[in-house]
C-alpha cells in the first residue's frame, strides 16, 4: 500500500480528559453498561467468528492507510461481525428451491459461500466506510476515494457497486450502526478513572492503551483461550464451558478494564493495585477477573516480544 489517499497525514487527536461534567460522565457510563449487557444477552452462536487475526489486521491496516481515527477501525470490526452473522443466517435459512433434491442442499450452501466470497472484500470496506462516517475525528471516505483505494488493492469496482454494497450493509444492520466499540469503553473508563483518581496519569495511559488494545485484538484467540484455562483451571475445557465463555470474549466492559489494567502495569506499576481497585469499583467487575485478564495478556506480550532461542 504505497499510495497515500490523503495529501497530509491526519493529526492524532489527543483525547482531552477531565473536561466532562460528573453528571454527563455518569450518563455515559450507565449507557455503556446497558449497551454492553444488551449485547451480551443477544449473542448468537457465531459471535466473534469474524474477529480473527487476519481480518482484524486487514481492517486496522485499511484504517491506517486511509488516515482514519482508530475508533473507526474498531467500530468497523463490530459492524462487520454483526452484519455477517445476520447476512449468513438469512442466506442459509432460506428454504431450498421447491422440487430440489435433499442432497442439493449442500450444493446450494456451497453456491452461497462462493458468491459471498466474491463480495466479501467489498463488504469489509463498506463497514470501514460506514464507520468513517460515524467518527467525528475521521476523514469521511467518499465513493471516489473508495473506488481509488479498492482499485489499488486489486478490486475492480464502480461507484455504483460501492454504493450498492454500502446500502446492503446498512439494510442488513437495519440502519442500526451504534454498536458497542471496545475503544469507546476504554476512553470512557479512563475518563471516569481520571475523575475519581486525579493522581493517575490517564493521558499517558491512553496512548499506551491504544497499543494494548491492538495487541489484544490481534492475539484475541490465544489470549482468551489462556483466560479460559485460567478461569476454569482446566487445560482442555469441555465444549459446554467454551460455549458459555463466549459471553466473556464479547464483554466490552471486561475488555476495557483489562486493557487499562495492562497499560497501568506497564506504565505505573506502583499504582497498579489502586487502578485495579478503582476499575472494579467503577464497573462491578471483580478485581480477580481484572487481574486474571491483565496477567494472561502480559504473559502473551512477554512471549511475543521475547527473542526466539
Amino acid at each position: 500500500m504505497a499510495k497515500r489517499f490523503f495529501c497530509s497525514p491526519s493529526e492524532n487527536t489527543s483525547f482531552k480528559f477531565r473536561e466532562i461534567s460528573f453528571d454527563l460522565l455518569t450518563d455515559f457510563l450507565v449507557n455503556l453498561n446497558k449497551r454492553n449487557k444488551d449485547n451480551l444477552n443477544s449473542l448468537s452462536k457465531c459471535s466473534g467468528s469474524f474477529k480473527d487475526r487476519r481480518l482484524t489486521e486487514y481492517i486496522l491496516l485499511i484504517t491506517r492507510e486511509l488516515r482514519l481515527d482508530p475508533l473507526a477501525g474498531y467500530h468497523a470490526i463490530e459492524l462487520l461481525q454483526r452484519f455477517m452473522v445476520k447476512h449468513l443466517t438469512d442466506l442459509l435459512t432460506t428454504p431450498t428451491p421447491q422440487g430440489a433434491a435433499a442432497d442439493q442442499r449442500g450444493s446450494y450452501e456451497d453456491a452461497v459461500f462462493d458468491k459471498l466470497k466474491e463480495k466479501f472484500p467489498l463488504i469489509v470496506f463498506s463497514c470501514v466506510q460506514l464507520a468513517s462516517k460515524l467518527s467525528l475525528h475521521s476523514h469521511i471516505i467518499d465513493n471516489n476515494t473508495a473506488v481509488c483505494f479498492l482499485h489499488s488493492v486489486g478490486h475492480s469496482v464502480t461507484k455504483q457497486t460501492v454504493l450498492e454494497s454500502e446500502l446492503m450493509v446498512l439494510k442488513g444492520l437495519e440502519f442500526k450502526l451504534n454498536a458497542p466499540n471496545p475503544l469507546t469503553y476504554v476512553e470512557i473508563l479512563l475518563e471516569v478513572l481520571g475523575h475519581n483518581e486525579p493522581s493517575i496519569p490517564v493521558e499517558r495511559l491512553y496512548q499506551l492503551c491504544h497499543h494494548v488494545l491492538q495487541f489484544v485484538s490481534l492475539q484475541r484467540t490465544a489470549i482468551y483461550d489462556s483466560l479460559l484455562v485460567t478461569t476454569t483451571q482446566c487445560v482442555d475445557p469441555p465444549r459446554e464451558q467454551r460455549e458459555k465463555f463466549v459471553t466473556v470474549t464479547e464483554d466490552c466492559m471486561l475488555l476495557g478494564v483489562g486493557v487499562i489494567a495492562v497499560a497501568a502495569f506497564i506504565l505505573c506499576v506502583r499504582e497498579w493495585k489502586q487502578v485495579v481497585e478503582e476499575l472494579s469499583h467503577i464497573t462491578g467487575i471483580s478485581q480477580r477477573s481484572i487481574s486474571d485478564f491483565a496477567h494472561v495478556t502480559l504473559m502473551h506480550i512477554v512471549r511475543t516480544s521475547s527473542p526466539v532461542a
